[in-house]
């Protein structure tokens, strides 16, 4: 019995997160992200203000509440690559799959939703931050794929290189879902673009932090 107890508390956790969430995101999408208050937040989740603040202490993160999920992705995929493969091969790889299963983690969200972001300047200062944040993650994995200091300037400009195509491409679909094209246009058009823009960097990382085989 002892031990079900705490997965318990772990869903009841998850549970009462997603309901801050998801009252979080109506309240931001009808008011305005900077026009709505924690305290309304609470009220609409039906819970106390200190819980919400305890799940999420930045008030940005209850919008974009996969933060952790997009400052991590691309150096998990580094991390992840299959033997013989290049950093810039597995982050093409996934990058491609992303656009084809249409992630969020690329910008395909609804009109509301990228339409609350950049109408406020909060919420598209700390979407700027995540990015930056991924970028660095992903050049600390850089340099641990070719067991050079963290701070590696080698490994920095790759993912400096590599990141901005992840960037730019969540940048254009915001763009296109605001302007109101379908995600299955946007994707076929951003995805030929991020093919070409791999392969533009193809003779300069195509090599770099290959994977041993085992």
């Amino acid at each position: 019995m002892t031990d079900g107890i705490p997965n318990l508390r772990e869903r009841n956790k998850q549970r009462t997160r997603l309901a801050i969430s998801h009252a979080a995101t109506r309240l931001f999408i009808e008011q305005g992200f900077d026009r709505t208050t924690l305290a309304e937040v609470a009220a609409a989740a039906g819970v106390a203000k200190m819980t919400v603040t305890n799940h999420f202490p930045r008030k940005e993160d209850l919008f974009l509440d996969r933060h952790e999920e997009l400052v991590a992705g691309l150096a998990r995929t580094v991390a992840g690559r299959a033997p013989g493969e290049s950093a810039l091969a597995a982050l093409r790889r996934e990058c491609l799959a992303a656009v084809d299963r249409q992630d969020p983690s690329l910008g395909f969200a609804g009109a509301d939703f990228a339409r609350t972001v950049t109408e406020s300047p909060a919420l598209a200062a700390r979407l700027r931050e995540i990015h930056e944040q991924s970028e660095d993650a992903l050049g600390t994995a850089l340099a641990e794929a070719t067991d050079s200091p963290p701070a590696d300037l080698t490994a920095r400009l790759a993912a400096a290189l590599l990141a901005s195509i992840h960037r730019t491409l969540f940048a254009e679909v915001f763009r296109r879902v605001l302007a109101g094209e379908e995600h299955g246009p946007i994707a076929d058009a951003v995805r030929a673009s991020a093919a070409r823009a791999f392969d533009q960097l193809e003779s300069a990382l195509g090599g770099y932090a290959v994977r041993s085989a085992p």
